[in-house]
């Protein structure tokens, strides 16, 4: 008989808020309370003025949910995630859903090359149909110590390199953004290393968690999420999940990311949530759960320590929570 063992970070699927449950008068006050009150209210009650435009895969969402990933508290009302970003192409406030329209995602296109067997450029929406999409449920940690959970849903990144064949013993992964000033006026700012650039080791990549996401809250994601195309890393902060990608890079060379040439001192290549490792300018001991407000425990790896915790054992010298 197969006995299946809970996972740390899971409960019973029923339990997950679901869509229709968070879009309710309660969770629209949250977002308004989080976003410091009226502006938001007026943004939320425009609706349209935040959505996407539309999109050739829609008909792909809402996508079957894998059961396997699920999460220990409800799910963050879209509301309030869809009004509160990091997106600095569009700005340094958290506000930029609205800037964020400006993202033009049709036609959108993703390069793959580096040391694979097949390089390729892609369509994107082609990317999108190459792969089964599912949903899956989870925590996301950002290194200014707030967080969300959030139902992504997307290709699993070890499908994707798998179907790419890179090389044998080829080491990292590297993921580039677009570089374009005239859609995205934050990318004006000369002192900062565009285009935004991120990277995993190769086992890390092959590890089961990493999803090349393509919609949230069962449908596309929205221009301010990093349609159409981003990485969650749930594991690490967040500021390892690039949005809008348009080049996947295989290669040897460890990539310099866009953080870590800012400051190494504070952002460095590997970003591993741990509670016990503060950052420069702030502790990391808690978290505040983004549309509760509650302030809870951090969690090494944020949750995700028996699936990933063995990426680490042998590498000696580095700071892996940084």
């Amino acid at each position: 008989m197969l006995i299946r063992q809970k996972k740390p970070w899971e409960i019973a699927g029923l339990q997950a808020t679901p869509e229709a449950a968070f879009l309710n008068r309660r969770a629209l006050m949250q977002g308004a309370l989080l976003a410091g009150g009226s502006g938001l209210l007026g943004a939320l009650a425009a609706g349209p003025a935040f959505a996407d435009t539309p999109d050739p895969t829609a008909s792909l969402y809402p996508a079957k949910r894998n059961p396997a990933y699920t999460l220990g508290r409800a799910l963050t009302p879209e509301s309030v995630n869809a009004n509160y970003n990091n997106f600095y192409e569009y700005g340094t406030s958290k506000r930029i859903a609205a800037a964020a329209q400006q993202l033009k995602t049709r036609p959108w296109s993703v390069t793959v090359d580096g040391l694979v067997d097949k390089p390729k450029t892609w369509a994107i929406d082609d990317l999108i149909r190459a792969f089964p999409l599912e949903e899956r449920l989870y925590r996301h940690r950002c290194v200014e110590a707030w967080a969300m959970t959030i139902p992504w849903t997307g290709i699993p990144l070890k499908a994707f390199v798998e179907k790419m064949r890179p090389h044998a013993g080829v080491k990292y992964i590297r993921f580039e953004t677009f570089n374009d000033p005239q859609m995205a006026p934050g990318q004006e700012v000369p002192f900062d290393p565009w285009p935004y650039v991120e990277g995993l080791t190769m086992a890390e990549a092959m590890n089961d968690l990493p999803l090349l996401v393509t919609g949230a809250y069962g449908k596309p994601l929205l221009k301010q999420f990093g349609a159409p195309l981003r990485l969650a890393v749930p594991w690490k902060y967040g500021f390892k999940s690039i949005k809008s990608i348009t080049k996947i890079t295989f290669t040897n060379e460890r990539p310099k990311t866009f953080w870590e040439a800012l400051d190494s001192s504070e952002y460095g290549f590997w970003a591993n949530v741990n509670p016990a490792v503060p950052h420069p300018r702030w502790s990391q001991a808690t978290e505040r759960v983004l549309g509760t407000m509650e302030r809870v425990p951090t969690v090494i790896f944020n949750g995700y320590g028996t699936e990933v915790a063995g990426l680490y054992t042998n590498i000696k010298g580095q700071q892996l929570y940084r």
